[in-house]
């Protein structure tokens, strides 16, 4: 039975990659798609996947990875989830303490200077050696992509992130006071509580979302199968709002109106300078379509097309680790849930351009490059790992068959 209420409750987490549903509600791009929209900024991550399976969320800025877990009873009920558009490529960062920056530097000067995880292996090993406890580090939540890029690039640093350091789970803005007091060594966050750490004078970025995987995907707006089985038209007015505002955030002159925005005590209650650190950049970061490249990508590049090729990479890592039974189908649940088609839909409609593709290759191209698609060419950014490998969708049976759970071999094959 379709429902036609147009009053939705959206949750959100405050971090810079939920600016999407704050440009939508505050420019009125929701109300000019006929929707009613009040925001809610919910505590944590657990908070919002309950409040949204149970029905008190209509939709929300969410963990890409989060609704694939949902779906599959990995996290909180057994609830099939819905994807119809990624919220944004980039973010996040590892932060660590000033005195693990100097214990890095110390251990490996040239890989602590390059980013590189094997001054985390040098510092293990030093403590090990020493009778010290191992660092302990935080991310968002069990189920998410910093989770994934943690254990990505310590991997690809020597380092077992099962067995070589701790870690724990802290909300995102709680993590620089953990830092502060001690409580942890180092945290993987999204935007802007990286940049408060470094402004504070409490951390130090050990390497950035970026460097980890160029153009990662970091969040999605997800709602529950249900949901939008009952309500086609909201939901596909909810997503053209969206695509909207990702589109307007994604033009420089635009970035400081939307740091003012978040920087809000409502929103993410945050210094506006350290908001702009990643939306606007720092004197020489790296831009590239003059935003910088270490920052949120809301719209360029197909951010907002939910690749399903993201979808198998994030499960691709959970059975890495152990976390998946062999059972399940990778691609069937990429598909069932990631939807590139709504998205490919909504963006033709609006005049944007946006891949026929709902799958590619990560892991090959170093620079931007033009997707010759039968849409037309589309402009894609990076997608280079921090090691060098490839993901392919295609031979991930293969790459898998091999694999040890809990080792730091990667599910790739190594570029040639």
């Amino acid at each position: 039975m379709t429902d036609h209420r147009t009053d939705l409750t959206l949750g959100f987490v405050p971090l810079a990659d939920c600016a999407p549903l704050i440009v939508a509600e505050r420019k009125g791009f929701f109300r000019e798609e006929g929707l009613s929209v009040r925001l809610s900024r919910e505590s944590s991550w657990a908070s919002l996947r309950d409040k949204l399976v149970c029905g008190l969320l209509d939709g929300a800025h969410m963990l890409a990875p989060l609704p694939l877990a949902i779906t599959l009873g990995l996290s909180g009920p057994k609830t099939p989830m819905l994807v119809g558009l990624s919220l944004n490529l980039n973010g996040n960062a590892v932060t660590v303490s000033n005195a693990l920056a100097a214990e890095m530097a110390a251990a490996d000067p040239e890989g602590a200077a390059a980013g590189s995880a094997t001054a985390i292996a040098a510092v293990v090993a030093a403590r090990r050696q020493a009778g010290s406890p191992p660092p302990v580090f935080a991310i968002v939540f069990p189920v998410s992509s910093h989770h994934d890029q943690l254990r990505y690039w310590l991997a690809a640093g020597g380092v077992d992130p099962q067995r070589d350091i701790r870690i724990v789970v802290v909300p995102p803005p709680q993590m620089v006071a953990h830092l502060s007091a001690g409580r942890v060594d180092g945290f993987c966050v999204g935007a802007p509580w990286g940049d408060v750490a470094v402004d504070q004078g409490v951390g130090v970025t050990a390497t950035t979302g970026w460097q980890i995987w160029n153009n990662a995907p970091e969040k999605v707006f997800a709602v529950t199968r249900a949901w939008a089985e009952a309500r086609p038209d909201a939901h596909r007015a909810l997503l053209r709002a969206l695509i909207r505002a990702a589109a307007w955030l994604d033009r420089p002159q635009y970035r400081p109106e939307a740091v003012a925005m978040l920087a809000a005590p409502e929103v993410l209650n945050a210094p506006a300078a350290s908001i702009a650190a990643s939306l606007v950049g720092r004197p020489g970061d790296l831009l590239v379509d003059g935003l910088p490249a270490r920052g949120p990508v809301y719209h360029r590049r197909a951010a907002g097309l939910p690749w399903r090729s993201h979808a198998a990479w994030f499960l691709a890592q959970l059975r890495r680790w152990g976390e998946l039974p062999d059972t399940v189908d990778i691609a069937a649940t990429a598909t069932a849930v990631y939807r590139p088609d709504l998205y490919r839909e909504i963006a033709w409609d609006l005049g944007y351009p946006a891949p026929a593709a709902d799958s590619k290759t990560e892991g090959l191209r170093d620079a931007p490059w033009v997707l010759a698609d039968p849409a037309g060419g589309v402009a894609l950014g990076a997608d280079r790992f921090c090691d060098g490998r490839i993901f392919d969708p295609a031979t991930l049976d293969t790459d898998l068959a091999g694999l040890i759970a809990g080792g730091t071999a990667t599910v790739a094959t190594q570029r040639g």
